[in-house]
């Protein structure tokens, strides 16, 4: 994958207004991380948007600040507004490319499962991302999911199936569950009728037989006029 990077300029916290910001185009964000202080930034929202949609919070990035330094971050957290679901604010985590780190890699689910296909079964995922330790030169982009292996309505993909880098240790628990196939639903069977047996129902009414003559008393008796 080419590098990815991100132009950024210096912000005065008490001389700007985050909101003008925004409104003009900018999203203010924040620098901080490996043995250096926090720097208050601006960044281009289209600039930054086309970087995420490649980078998400898995991958390297270079962002390049106003002296000409460029910084190996990670998009640690982006902050969106409840309504437009525009970034608010973005946090850039610098690392140390010397140092082993640890970060969450979303899984990419491949293929097709023949359980599916031919069976009619539903996929259930668990798991979206998994939690690994490597180098920040060696951390992947993503994690492949191979739904192929998925052939009977019995199989199912855990942590310890999927396959990483040479150099990318695994952190997440082996037994977790990642993806499943679940038998398809019987709509008949859930929509038909249920019958009870009200002759197991405890207090349920007994046919008794009737004495002889009672019935013919019932009918005898005489109405008042």
């Amino acid at each position: 994958m080419d590098k990815i990077q991100i132009k950024s300029t210096a912000r005065d916290v008490k001389a700007t207004n985050p909101t003008k910001l925004r409104r003009a185009g900018s999203i203010p964000a924040v620098l901080y991380g490996h043995n250096i202080p926090n720097q208050p930034l601006t960044i281009n929202f289209g600039e930054f948007e086309k970087a995420f949609k490649k980078a998400g919070e898995s991958t390297i990035v270079d962002l390049i600040t106003e002296d000409g330094k460029t910084h190996p971050v990670l998009i640690h957290d982006v902050q969106s507004n409840y309504l437009t679901s525009r970034p608010d604010h973005v946090d850039f985590y610098e690392v140390s490319m010397t140092e082993m780190l640890t970060a969450k890699v979303v899984l990419e689910f491949t293929g097709e499962s023949g359980a599916v296909k031919t069976m009619g079964g539903v996929l259930v995922k668990v798991l979206t991302e998994v939690e690994v330790e490597c180098l920040p030169s060696d951390l992947p982009h993503n994690v492949e999911v191979k739904l192929e292996t998925l052939k009977t309505l019995q199989d199912a993909i855990h942590v310890k199936d999927l396959v990483l880098p040479a150099k990318v240790k695994m952190l997440t628990d082996a037994a977790e569950l990642v993806i499943k196939v679940q038998p398809p639903r019987d709509v008949e069977a859930e929509l038909a009728p249920t019958v009870e047996d009200i002759s197991t129902v405890e207090g349920a009414a007994e046919d008794k037989p009737v004495a002889e003559g009672e019935g013919d008393k019932e009918k005898a008796k005489p109405t008042k006029e």
